[in-house]
């Protein structure tokens, strides 16, 4: 699956990135379990967290796509607009004061490419299961 794989790099990237700022956080300010109440942990942990919840969904329908041969153009579609939705989602998440525009943005470009993209499998394999 070479598309799927093409767009797992670069949201693995953005996981990490995430991964790496919560933990250097807790380091720094040495708060091992939990949140202890601290707010900036908190915000960290949930854009981790968002991303670690909305990802493998969006990289599941994007394979699973792929593997019924979807076109070319609707994997791209679907792999961008994940991309660029969780890329928005952290960034503007992440900022203090959030940036709204950015987090709601992001949110519906990930809800999207979940949504059409998991419709748009089925309806290949609804037409496919009816042309048999």
């Amino acid at each position: 699956m070479p598309i799927t794989t093409l767009y797992a790099f670069p949201l693995a990237l953005i996981f990490l990135i995430l991964t790496y700022r919560t933990i250097r956080y807790r380091r720094d300010n040495r708060i091992s379990l939990g949140d202890t109440g601290d707010k900036a942990l908190l915000k960290r942990m949930r854009v981790h967290s968002n991303c670690a919840e909305y990802t493998p969904i969006g990289l599941i329908v994007l394979g699973l796509a792929e593997s019924i041969n979807a076109s070319v153009f609707a994997l791209h579609a679907i792999g961008l607009s994940l991309v660029i939705g969780r890329a928005l989602h952290a960034y503007g998440m992440s900022q203090t004061p959030q940036i709204l525009s950015l987090r709601v943005s992001g949110m519906v470009l990930t809800i999207l490419s979940i949504f059409l993209g998991s419709l748009y499998a089925f309806l290949i394999v609804v037409a496919q299961r009816l042309l048999l």
